[in-house]
């Protein structure tokens, strides 16, 4: 597989794809990741994870690059990266003992050609204290995540089930991922 571009300075992006063993360079985007007024969460994301691509691909004419976006939704509510540790708790809260929806929109691009899909997963979490979401944001794991969690990592124990896909939750969907790059001349392969 020919190196495609990341557009995203998420470490758990690039772990994904260093899991799969997809060659990459890493270009994080300069956008505004705020929520216009009245924006839907799923307009949300898909305008998002375009512009990340568009950013990148306008530095890089000729390669592919892959960009996504990720937002957790509750009752229609955007639940984006906390601004403090306390908003975290606030958030956790607000999640503990419900079900909500994460949104992530993929998009890859490459000179004037632009693709995007959108996955949809379903996120319940266990009724927690409130001792223990202060303590799990006291870890700092959370401060930099849409939703205030991380459901890969110290997060997890907060979760009661998952519906979808989990890679989406962490924030980059692998199927639709691979689909996409598929349909611009980089199909994944094993590799060693």
């Amino acid at each position: 597989m020919h190196p495609i571009v990341l557009a995203s300075g998420s470490p758990r992006r690039k772990q994904l794809l260093e899991m799969l063993r997809i060659p990459f360079r890493v270009i994080p985007p300069d956008v505004d990741e705020r929520v216009l007024p009245g924006e839907k969460p799923d307009a949300y994301v898909t305008r998002l994870s375009r512009a990340k691509a568009q950013a990148v691909v306008a530095r890089v004419p000729g390669e592919v690059v892959l960009a996504a976006d990720t937002t957790v939704v509750l009752d229609g509510k955007i639940f984006e990266k906390p601004t403090s540790p306390a908003n975290a708790v606030e958030m956790l809260e607000q999640l503990q003992g419900k079900t909500h929806e994460v949104l992530t929109a993929v998009a890859v691009a490459e000179n004037g050609r632009l693709e995007q899909a959108l996955d949809r997963s379903r996120v319940t979490f266990r009724p927690n204290d409130r001792q223990t979401l202060e303590e799990y944001v006291a870890t700092g794991e959370p401060l930099d995540k849409a939703g205030a969690y991380a459901i890969q990592g110290l997060g997890a124990p907060l979760i009661e089930r998952v519906e979808g896909d989990f890679f989406g939750v962490m924030g980059l969907p692998l199927r639709l991922a691979l689909d996409l790059l598929a349909r611009f001349g980089r199909p994944y392969r094993f590799t060693r």
